[in-house]
């Protein structure tokens, strides 16, 4: 028994074995951090035993009110890991693990990791543009991103985009009526993301790297220079 014991194949626990596959090349490990961070914000402010309709202190730490803008302009990003109800980050969630998986594997993790954050931004600039006065969380403007990327690149590998484009009407629609939806925030990420979108695509080519790099980080200083405006504007 005990020359069977040595001889009989190691075997590694399952953690170990999934990490290892998230840690592969193809896996979408970028979508999978991102939803693992949401899903541990939402069990901290559930565990303090108190969510936005009850005051709790993580949301108001990482909430994006545009008057804090010039003093702590990250929220504009944080923002995007705090949910309210568990139908919210249920949505976004599901959402994201539709949509991420397939968007990493085309775009590469740094790029979909550029794509997400950057279309977060885009919505937070515009809730600073366009209702200075509204607090708002979730990761709903960058989602919208992932929309209007996956359309774009549908587009470009010739792809039918009529379904997508249903989808993206209808959930702009409830964001017009339903109230309380930030609604400027999935416009400006939808933009932004279409617009990452569109630069990937065109400089997709191995000898192009370099000006994909500065094309997004010119899209990042024009939404610096917009927060910048915004902030003059509203003398935050």
């Amino acid at each position: 028994m005990r020359e069977s014991r040595q001889s009989a194949p190691r075997t590694k626990p399952a953690v170990v074995t999934s990490v290892r596959r998230m840690a592969q090349p193809g896996a979408p490990l970028v979508t999978y951090v991102i939803m693992a961070l949401c899903v541990i914000v939402f069990a901290a402010e559930a565990l303090t035993g108190q969510l936005v309709g009850r005051g709790s202190p993580i949301v108001s730490a990482l909430l994006y009110y545009p008057p804090y803008t010039s003093i702590e302009p990250w929220r504009m990003l944080t923002s995007l890991f705090v949910h309210g109800s568990i139908i919210h980050i249920l949505f976004n969630m599901y959402s994201l693990f539709v949509l991420g998986p397939e968007l990493e594997r085309l775009v590469g993790r740094w790029r979909f990791l550029a794509l997400f954050l950057l279309s977060g931004f885009g919505g937070s600039v515009a809730v600073l543009l366009s209702s200075p006065g509204s607090a708002v969380i979730g990761a709903s403007g960058a989602i919208f991103g992932l929309f209007g990327a996956y359309f774009v690149i549908a587009r470009h590998l010739g792809g039918n985009s009529r379904q997508l484009i249903i989808v993206i009407v209808i959930n702009l629609v409830i964001g017009f009526i339903v109230p309380g939806i930030a609604w400027q925030a999935h416009v400006g990420g939808l933009l932004v993301g279409a617009l990452v979108a569109f630069l990937l695509v065109r400089t997709r080519d191995r000898s192009r790297r370099g000006i994909q790099v500065v094309s997004l980080a010119g899209v990042f200083v024009v939404l610096i220079g917009a927060t910048f405006a915004g902030v003059q504007l509203i003398g935050a």
